[in-house]
């Protein structure tokens, strides 16, 4: 009687070299814990996913799943996922990425609105600064030839009233 070969009573897996992928081997686990929304892809092999609680929902939602090749989830920030190779001796390859934010395209409006408070600013500003250089005026003025005195108090003083 001829023995069976041993590789012929072995599951063989098919591991196909995919770029821009994690590789996760049988019985291995890694938690993800995305700083910024994305999109997890199973690209081959099965995955088991848990999603930390609390879940919502009936008393029998645990928050698991079971994802095959394609299959694809939204990870929000802050979300915590559980995933390992569900596939008996053979590896699992998923990757993530990052959701991409669109580009906010300039308009006119962006530009004219900073431009409008950047003219009331200075138009501010401007009177800001004459009122400072005739304060600043006036004050030198008085220390070096004494204090004002108009025309009229000048009259009054003279015919000797408020003297």
């Amino acid at each position: 009687m001829a023995m069976p070969q041993v590789s012929a009573l072995t599951p063989r897996c098919a591991e196909p070299a995919l770029p821009g992928t994690w590789k996760l081997a049988p019985g291995r686990a890694i938690t993800l814990e995305p700083r910024e929304a994305g999109v997890f892809k199973v690209a081959h092999g099965q995955l088991w996913a848990t999603f930390d609680g609390p879940h919502a929902g009936r008393l029998d939602e645990s928050g698991d799943f079971f994802l095959g090749a394609g299959q694809t989830m939204r990870l929000q920030p802050g979300q915590r996922l559980v995933v390992e190779a569900w596939n008996e001796g053979c590896p699992a390859y998923f990757s993530w990425d990052p959701v991409v934010v669109p580009v906010h395209r300039m308009q006119w409006a962006d530009i004219v609105q900073p431009l409008s408070d950047l003219r009331l600013a200075l138009v501010f500003g401007g009177h800001a600064v004459a009122r400072l250089f005739t304060g600043v005026g006036q004050i030198g003025w008085q220390s070096l030839f004494g204090p004002r005195i108009s025309a009229e108090e000048r009259v009054c003083t003279r015919h000797g009233v408020g003297a």
